[in-house]
């Protein structure tokens, strides 16, 4: 008796043995695509556009950093406002240096205006002019001509004012005026204090023969 048939079994012909599926083959090390893939949201090496750098790297590569032009325009900026800082110290000292040398030849002015009218004689013109109405009710007219009258200047006297000094408090502005008067033969001590708000006058007068 024939034995019974074995069901059929897949396979290539003439071949007696059932094959296994074939094993996926893995790519060697160091080609695209081998290793484990990056965490979402980290970049991946090798794919960025031309010219770019990966988040976080500075310039050339270097991790950090500033680009140079950012820089150089903070420090021009820097620069810049030590400049201004300077330049508004220097028109501050040129305010104040113009504001005193101001009120120093104005002080001279005065010393000057009332001395030249004394010695040239016009007196009572000086005592009018130039003497606050405090100081005149001390001194009457009378009794300054006399005194002026005393000194016998002339021609030949020539005022020098060696020390001026002038100042402001509380919005009174001040002068003191000291110097000596030389005359042929002789010298006069001269001291002025003058003071005011707007228009300055005469407060104080010292004149007297020179020791």
């Amino acid at each position: 008796m024939s034995s019974p048939q074995e069901p059929y079994q897949p396979g290539y012909p003439g071949s007696g043995q059932q094959q296994l599926p074939q094993q996926p083959q893995q790519p060697p090390a160091g080609y695209p695509g081998s290793g484990p893939a990056p965490a979402y949201g980290q970049p991946q090496p090798g794919n960025y556009p031309a010219g770019a750098q990966p988040a976080g790297a500075g310039p050339f590569g270097l991790p950090g950093g500033e680009p140079p032009a950012r820089k150089r325009r903070r420090l021009w900026i820097v620069l810049t406002a030590i400049g201004a800082v300077l330049l508004l110290v220097v028109a501050a000292v040129v305010i104040l240096v113009n504001v005193a040398g101001s009120a120093t030849s104005h002080a001279r002015d005065l010393a000057d205006g009332f001395t030249k009218a004394v010695i040239a004689g016009d007196s009572s013109t000086a005592y009018d002019k130039y003497l606050d109405p405090a100081l005149q009710e001390q001194l009457s007219k009378e009794a300054f001509i006399s005194g002026v009258e005393s000194l016998k200047m002339d021609s030949t006297c020539q005022p020098d004012y060696n020390n001026l000094k002038v100042g402001t408090e509380n919005g009174v502005k001040s002068a003191d005026v000291a110097g000596v008067i030389t005359c042929e033969g002789k010298k006069v001590d001269l001291a002025y204090r003058f003071e005011g708000t707007d228009e300055l006058k005469m407060t104080n007068i010292r004149l007297r023969p020179a020791a």
